[in-house]
């Protein structure tokens, strides 16, 4: 058999990450990561530039052919991960309308209001799988519809990132099932727009591309992208999915009750199942797997290591390589409960469980005393306490959950691994590739569409796993305690933070 190797691109909210994979031998043979900024211009908003997508896509790729010395010829499919809930509006001919507004942008509430005042929310997240909220695609086009109706009457296709990235290499425009679960417009259960929300909304039912399971091959590599990244022409492009469906993939959460926690910019904790799992408070969501007549439901918090890295740049202001690890040894240093320090990390508003665009980031108990080592690992617990309040919504529902997979780029931290065991009071366990499980469940899905792999369970004979942090029972009681705390300080701050949004910003829609 000629030695075949898989390409992956995973654009992720920092950047692009490409991986090229060697069938034969199992492993990833080189990675590369290509950075990319996200404008924050106005408070509640989030886009990025698809041209910088395009720039590194090329980039990533011509890099990883070069320092991997192989022939583009073996290389047998390309496929795509990416964030999800975005807006990219693009014509005919594929150009992008304006930036494409990202999953973090919040500034669609009285969008997502509207739809609400139509369906009610227990209709649509019946069947959607998702509540409404502005972080979905569905409230941002309306958005667009109503402040930029030019570039609405331009529009051709309403794009995820994955989607125009797969578009610049096949010329094709399509989506897969698991993003288009996350656009509010999906009909989860029987997988396929829901005609009947999008008219109802005043949409153009045109503007979302043909769905497909995340393993078709919609098409193969043109010449002109052969002439830009170095493949060669005809190479078969297979969709792939949305980063959250790719990352459960590359988990190894492949099986019903298999659940797993991703720590990245955001952060999310989700379970596999056969059915979607509706929480009757609809703190949770569901999410089409990357496995056929599979699902996900989760919880996912906005600003996870995003709000570790908000700490980096506040302390490290002019950058400092050993950042995160000299915070990681300060928080170490520190007994659980920050020395009586919490922090809420609603930097970005909230998403699971409060679903609030205006919650804000708050410390609460600062002294004299406390100094850089406090606020560190204060950090560290407010995320891991919002994630267990995610883990108690998922448990009401009859899930049982033994240990907890966990991925991401803070899965590396030793001193968060032991933090998330003593909080989440579950064992933590590693896949080998804990910062590629993104990647590796697209290049899964690229194997399969082509025949290289059978199904999905391809995964256990990729990844190993091993257990890392062990709960420490002399924790639990202290931090039982500083939860109920955390819980009581957000409901303190609520009504503060609608009037900071009054003041602060009083033509906000909200």
């Amino acid at each position: 058999m000629t030695h075949q190797y898989l390409l992956a691109h995973d654009l992720g909210t920092t950047g692009n990450k490409a991986t090229l994979f060697d069938v034969e031998q199992g492993v990833v043979k080189v990675s590369t990561f290509e950075a990319y900024p996200t404008d924050y211009s106005q408070p509640g908003w989030a886009e990025q530039d698809p041209a910088d997508w395009e720039r590194v896509i090329w980039l990533c790729t011509r890099r990883l052919i070069t320092q991997s010395g192989i022939e583009p010829g073996s290389i047998a499919a390309v496929s795509f991960s990416g964030h999800m809930q975005g807006a990219l509006l693009v014509d005919r001919q594929g150009v992008p309308l304006r930036s494409s507004i990202i999953w973090a942008d919040q500034r669609a509430t009285a969008q997502a209001d509207y739809i609400t005042s139509i369906f009610g929310s227990d209709e649509l997240y019946r069947l959607t799988g998702q509540r409404t909220s502005p972080t979905y695609t569905a409230p941002k086009v309306l958005w667009i519809k109503e402040h930029q109706p030019s570039i609405y009457r331009q529009a051709f296709k309403v794009l995820q990132p994955k989607d125009y990235a797969a578009f610049l290499f096949s010329g094709v425009f399509a989506t897969d099932y698991s993003d288009a679960s996350a656009t509010l417009l999906f009909d989860l259960t029987n997988r396929r727009w829901a005609l009947d929300v999008i008219n109802t909304l005043g949409l153009n039912s045109e503007l979302f591309p043909e769905v497909y399971p995340s393993t078709t091959v919609i098409g193969h590599v043109t010449p002109q992208a052969a002439a830009a990244s170095g493949l060669v022409a005809g190479t078969p492009v297979v969709i792939g999915g949305g980063d959250g469906a790719c990352a459960t993939v590359g988990a190894g959460s492949v099986r019903e009750g298999e659940a797993y926690a991703y720590i990245g910019s955001s952060s999310w904790i989700a379970v596999t199942s056969r059915q979607p799992i509706l929480d009757p408070k609809q703190r949770t969501f569901t999410l089409a797997h990357l496995m056929p007549d599979y699902y996900f439901s989760l919880g996912t918090m906005q600003a996870a290591g995003g709000a570790y890295g908000w700490l980096e740049r506040l302390l490290y202001p002019d950058g400092n390589p050993q950042a995160l690890q000299v915070m990681d040894a300060q928080a170490a240093s520190i007994p659980p409960g920050a020395n009586g320090l919490l922090f809420l990390p609603y930097l970005m508003g909230e998403r699971s469980p409060y679903w609030n665009p205006l919650a804000r980031g708050a410390m609460v108990g600062l002294t004299m005393a406390h100094s850089q080592p406090e606020v560190s690992r204060a950090v560290l617990e407010g995320v891991s306490f919002n994630l267990r309040l995610i883990l108690d919504a998922l448990r009401t529902q009859d899930i049982q959950i033994g240990r907890l997979l966990l991925i991401g780029g803070g899965a590396k931290s030793p001193v968060w691994r032991q933090i998330l065991a003593d909080v989440l009071e579950l064992p933590i366990w590693l896949p080998a590739l804990t910062t590629e499980a993104t990647a590796l469940g697209a290049l899964i899905a690229g194997g399969v569409g082509v025949g290289i792999f059978p199904d999905f369970n391809v995964i256990d004979r990729l990844i190993a796993i091993r257990e890392a942090e062990r709960p420490q029972p002399a924790h639990h009681q202290r931090y039982a305690a500083l939860l109920d705390l955390f819980k009581q300080t957000y409901q303190v701050l609520n009504p503060i933070f609608a009037e900071l949004a009054d003041i602060t910003n009083p033509n906000l829609d909200h």
